[in-house]
């Protein structure tokens, strides 16, 4: 394997042909752990919105998913072209913001 595909190994991951950026490995695992527990939480909030026909409930949840999809570095920026301070104070803000604008 050359350096460039295991480059793009690490990058991507391909399911049924569609290709999604993986979450940052520069990421401490328990920065990690609570980000994709936030996004469990909020995409669990898209479906009940969308069960229940709550526009103004979809819209937060999909909100909520993005936050924490960026602080994974699963959606913004590449995270392989940002220094590794940035991309660690990306998600720890997006954690911040996760925890202190939960739903009650």
């Amino acid at each position: 394997m050359t350096d460039r595909n295991r480059e793009e190994d690490e990058r991507w991951l391909v399911i049924d042909g569609r290709r999604w950026r993986r979450t940052d490995p520069a990421l401490p695992a328990e920065i990690v752990e609570a980000l994709k527990s936030h996004l469990g939480r909020a995409r669990s909030a898209v479906a009940s919105g969308k069960r229940t026909h709550d526009e103004d409930a979809i819209a937060e949840a999909r909100r909520r998913v993005g936050i924490a999809k960026r602080g994974l570095g699963e959606r913004g920026p590449y995270w392989w072209d940002s220094p590794e301070t940035e991309r660690l104070a990306r998600a720890e803000e997006a954690l911040r913001e996760l925890k202190e604008d939960a739903p009650r």
